[in-house]
């Protein structure tokens, strides 16, 4: 018999599909708790709500969610807009393979280029060119401006707690 880790909830005025799902395992299977459902189905669901969002500001400025990551990682570094093949693989938590697919494909594009490091030609710098700072600049405050508006339902205090919560949960499951 699976043991949830929190008390019974009040069912909602207004059930959405998740108290649903609950509702018929409930019915279906008695001997099971399917509470957790209540947060980790909606986490999941909200997952690919949020990235539909996120695809609305990417499209804006021609930029796929995964071409956004590996220029605003390399942007957010600062001047000379530069890292390692290896610094990216940390920054965006990737195989080797497709940090290297990644590079070669906004290589074409135009947004990086690849510089050796002096002294050490087993090192490789992607930089952003001139085109990749213009493109990620502009792309950040719509970016960050679609985040904000999905979050405006929420009051500070609830963003704040909801950000502790969510921290607390990601550090236990990626220990």
């Amino acid at each position: 018999m699976s043991r949830c880790c929190y008390a019974a909830v009040v069912p909602p005025a207004n059930p959405d599909h998740v108290d649903r799902i609950v509702e018929q395992w409930t019915l279906e299977r008695p001997d099971l708790d399917p509470s957790p459902i209540r947060i980790i189905g909606r986490i999941s669901r909200l997952s690919r709500t949020i990235d539909r969002h996120l695809k609305t500001a990417f499209d804006l400025h021609g930029l796929e969610a995964w071409e956004y990551d590996v220029l605003a990682s390399i942007r957010r570094s600062g001047p000379p807009f530069e890292l390692t093949a290896g610094e990216l693989l940390g920054a965006l938590m990737i195989t080797s393979g497709a940090v290297t697919n990644r590079i070669d494909r906004l290589e074409q594009r135009g947004l990086v280029r690849r510089t050796k490091v002096p002294g050490d030609k087993r090192f490789v710098r992607i930089q952003l060119t001139a085109a990749g700072v213009k493109l990620i600049d502009a792309a950040v405050p719509d970016h960050l401006d679609n985040e904000a508006r999905m979050l405006q339902t929420l009051t500070p205090a609830e963003t704040g707690q909801l950000e502790r919560l969510l921290r607390k949960l990601q550090r236990r499951l990626t220990d």
